[in-house]
């Protein structure tokens, strides 16, 4: 089936060609007619599938269908998660819609309100948004949400999990309760189950994979390795791999600076992403990511949900993630688009517990790697000046500078592959 099948107007389709797009996926197709006929949507897709395209595709034909009234109100809202995230909607928004006469905007925090307040009086058809920052724009009445016609939640699981709930709830409460509400996750939970029975009426449900499960296409395994060790494993896996492109996964924002920073030591251009970062540092370490100046992107969990990058090759957990469903979200940034793509985990002792609970998850074992000729090399440089000065705990241990700078030597060990 085609995009022309799915009752979109000329302007979107030109649009949707321009892209180089030919083929719906299922979710598109799936879920643009039930939009399109004005129908609530439930939807449980897994990261990488078109989900964005699935409800802005449809949403910008209803809007400029009915036509703009004499004053531009906001007449559609999404809610996402994360700064990243809203600005992708936004940016897929004005991609689709710029043959149409069709106005947008996106609001989060992290930059001045002013710029922000300047364009929302100036008319907007369509605002993506993220809670907070929203809830700043109608504390301070620069926003008028009295005509919203559509309400997206996306990535409603992870508001969930960043505990936005109040604040959804606060925004929902001064829309009209006659609207259409879409809302996306990429799994469905209790909790969810329950949001979506509060704001919808009657939505099409939309399941395209199972819950809880990985793309096919993309391969998973596991290497063992001691704490000490993670930094000079994940270094020469890189330098091994000729990888052009890797996305870094930690468990935290200090963390995720080492890393980086001793990635740059080892001579790989690498930057960090996390929410402690300025907005414009984020968006610059994503767009230098992007086009190829930086190597390696070390992000946590949250500053990572959204980003859409167009074939990344390659995902690595430094750490494991301390709930399952993180490690489905995590490695949903390889694999998009039925490319094929790859997921490393580096696995400490002390997180095999974690990487039981991924495995019960996903309903299999992950295959595990074996590294030859390692062992040992990150304990001789962490010395014991070294330990001293940082305490000789577990961060400090596994983030020590090393000792000499440049490319790792070549040759240092092997991977061998073995099934679990």
């Amino acid at each position: 089936m085609s995009f022309e099948s799915l009752g979109l107007g000329s302007a979107l389709l030109r649009a949707i060609g321009d892209e180089g797009y030919t083929i719906p996926t299922p979710v598109q197709l799936a879920a643009i007619p039930a939009v399109l006929a004005g129908r609530d949507v439930l939807a449980c897709a897994q990261t990488g599938t078109g989900k964005t395209a699935a409800f802005t595709l449809p949403i910008l034909e209803r809007l400029h269908k009915a036509g703009a009234g004499k004053q531009r109100k906001v007449r559609c809202l999404v809610l996402t998660p994360t700064r990243e995230l809203a600005m992708q909607v936004c940016e897929s928004v004005r991609t689709y819609g710029r043959r149409l006469p069709l106005k947008s905007s996106v609001v989060f925090g992290g930059v001045k309100i002013g710029p922000q307040i300047d364009h929302l009086a100036r008319g907007a058809d369509i605002v993506v948004a993220t809670p907070g920052r929203l809830l700043d724009h109608i504390s301070q009445r620069t926003v008028d949400l009295s005509a919203v016609e559509i309400l997206v939640l996306d990535e409603a699981d992870r508001m969930l999990d960043m505990g936005f709930i109040n604040d959804m709830r606060r925004i929902i409460k001064l829309l009209p309760a006659k609207r259409q509400t879409l809302l996306f996750s990429a799994t469905l939970s209790g909790d969810i189950r329950r949001l979506a029975e509060g704001v919808q009426s009657d939505p099409v449900r939309v399941d395209i994979a199972p819950e809880k499960t990985t793309a096919e296409n993309i391969s998973q395994s596991v290497y063992h390795v001691a704490s000490e060790d993670k930094r000079a494993v994940l270094s020469r896996l890189i330098h091994d791999g000729s990888w052009r492109q890797v996305l870094v996964f930690t468990r935290t924002k200090h963390r995720a600076n080492r890393v980086a920073r001793h990635l740059e030591d080892d001579g790989h251009a690498s930057a960090a992403i996390h929410g402690n970062k300025s907005q414009g540092a984020r968006t610059r370490a994503l767009a230098d990511f992007k086009a190829g100046r930086t190597r390696v992107l070390v992000a946590t969990d949250i500053a990572a949900r959204g980003l859409d990058i167009d074939q990344l090759p390659c995902v690595v957990n430094f750490e494991l993630p301390n709930v399952p469903e993180d490690y489905v979200h995590r490695i949903g940034r390889t694999g998009r688009a039925g490319m094929a793509g790859e997921a490393l985990s580096l696995i400490a002792p002390d997180e095999h517990a974690y990487l039981r609970g991924i495995e019960r998850l996903l309903g299999n074992r992950i295959a595990k790697v074996q590294l030859e000729g390692i062992t040992g090399q990150a304990r001789e440089r962490n010395t014991a000046p070294a330990r001293r000065a940082h305490g000789g705990d577990f961060a400090a241990r596994s983030d020590t500078r090393p000792a000499h700078r440049g490319k790792p030597k070549s040759g240092s060990f092997k991977p061998r592959r073995r099934t679990a």
